[in-house]
């Protein structure tokens, strides 16, 4: 029965949450931090706004390394995941349960074993990273300057929850849940077309010819899929030139037109 009744709860909960009024201090974080915002449609914003009261009255934040979480962390990695979900279905992440976030950079321990089974460890520095567990885990040195340039292609927070809409479906494989079963065979050839152009691009022997796309998303079709979402929202005229083709693909997948606005 708690089953059955969850849905129905949940939405009951979130109509409550809509229904009340967007903090004005709120209001100020979004315009000191989050300059996207204000190239938004009005529709937009008021679509936005919303989401963040839903996403912050659901997700648990949780701060490390001593820093203390404020609503100033909050809304503003808030407002950017919320970027991905305007005019698309209102799941709010359900696999996320909550964002971890240091003040800076962070180190990952690696391990792994090689192809003659020897193992092999060591460790990243990372601005961000998506668990298919319900973590997210972000710097909020690295967020904030995200936020500050809403136009130089690189944001990690649209990046890592890209990868959460890609684990949606599994493990993240560049293939997140699309809106009918036969899109995936266009979106496998026109995203696969491009992961190879990059891969070339980015291998050694390759051509230096600069690209619009970091090479981080040559890494594997996850990355891809988490790389081109950034420039898809952050740089739509010059994606819409060069790849025409792939703008489509993400347009449809996020429901928006960034060209618009």
């Amino acid at each position: 029965m708690w089953l059955l009744g969850q849905p129905y709860w949940q939405a009951r909960q979130r109509q409550r949450v809509y229904e009340q009024p967007f903090p004005a201090a709120w209001r100020d974080i979004l315009k000191r931090r989050v300059p996207y915002v204000r190239a938004l449609p009005a529709d937009l914003q008021l679509q936005l706004k919303k989401h963040i009261q839903v996403f912050l009255a659901e997700k648990t934040f949780i701060g490390c390394a001593g820093l203390d979480i404020t609503d100033e962390i909050r809304v503003t990695i808030a407002a950017q995941a919320c970027l991905l979900l305007l005019n698309g279905p209102r799941n709010y992440y359900p696999g996320l349960r909550q964002i971890l976030v240091y003040p800076g950079s962070f180190v990952v321990q690696r391990s792994h074993t090689d192809e003659a089974g020897v193992a092999h460890h060591g460790h990243d520095v990372l601005a961000g990273e998506s668990w298919s567990d319900g973590q997210i885990i972000l710097s909020w040195h690295d967020t904030v300057r995200g936020a500050a340039s809403p136009a130089d292609g690189q944001n990690v927070v649209i990046h890592e929850f890209a990868h959460q809409l890609d684990q949606e479906t599994g493990v993240a494989n560049g293939a997140p849940r699309l809106a009918r079963r036969e899109h995936y065979a266009r979106w496998s050839q026109v995203l696969g077309a491009e992961y190879q152009k990059l891969q070339a691009r980015a291998h050694p022997s390759g051509h230096a010819r600069a690209s619009l796309f970091s090479d981080y998303g040559a890494t594997d079709p996850a990355e891809f899929f988490a790389v081109i979402s950034e420039v898809f929202f952050e740089q739509p005229k010059q994606m819409a030139q060069e790849h025409p083709d792939l703008y489509r693909e993400l347009a449809a997948f996020y429901r928006l037109d960034p060209l618009s606005w």
